[in-house]
């Protein structure tokens, strides 16, 4: 499945820091890309382009193409509770960004590589899908065979990342276990679940 890749250019596009880079362009340039993006007029929005861009914005976190996200949506209608928040939640359930999350990859780019270069195990199979959705009580681990290789070998001395709740990393033994499902304040991101519902009810 071919998979989108996240440039600053996007985050100009979209007005807010998508790739969260220190060194993300739009820090700098604060305005859309192209020849006219610092002295052009914002464009007037309508409904449907608020909703439009939300969703860009939610397609260009997470690496995912439009099929994986309508996918997505539609299996978010189907479970229980608020949809928006069902949607975020699958989002952020899947293996490769909960790799990031964990502080197990500096970037969701760099997870879904490791993940797809078979670099990673869930309670001690390998898994090498990065739309995996893990589940409470996973362990996630980087196999002993990968251990003594690029990243990895220093990984255990880096900082200390801040993991969401649901997640407790152990940086020591490069493995991370999932405790709990994401909830709360920790699904609230940079769009607006709500309006990609609404664009895909039209």
């Amino acid at each position: 499945m071919r998979t989108l890749k996240l440039t600053c250019k996007m985050c100009r596009r979209e007005g807010v820091s998508l790739c969260g880079r220190d060194k993300c362009a739009l820090k700098r340039r604060p305005f859309p890309p192209g020849v006219h993006g610092a002295t052009a007029r914002p464009a007037r929005q309508t409904e449907y382009g608020k909703q439009l861009r939300e969703k860009q914005k939610a397609k260009r976190i997470y690496g995912v193409s439009e099929r994986q996200f309508r996918n997505y949506f539609e299996k978010a209608l189907k479970m229980r509770g608020d949809s928006g928040e069902n949607l975020v939640r699958l989002l952020e359930t899947r293996l490769d960004n909960t790799v990031f999350r964990a502080g197990l990859a500096k970037s969701r780019p760099a997870a879904r590589q490791a993940v797809s270069h078979a670099h990673i195990e869930v309670d001690g199979q390998r898994v090498n899908v990065p739309s995996y959705q893990v589940r409470p009580g996973e362990i996630i681990r980087v196999r002993e065979i990968k251990r003594g290789k690029g990243s990895w070998k220093t990984l255990a001395d880096a900082p200390k990342v801040e993991a969401p709740s649901w997640v407790a990393p152990s940086l020591k033994d490069l493995e991370a276990k999932v405790t709990s499902l994401p909830a709360g304040e920790e699904l609230k991101q940079l769009f607006s679940p709500k309006l990609i519902i609404e664009f895909y009810s039209r």
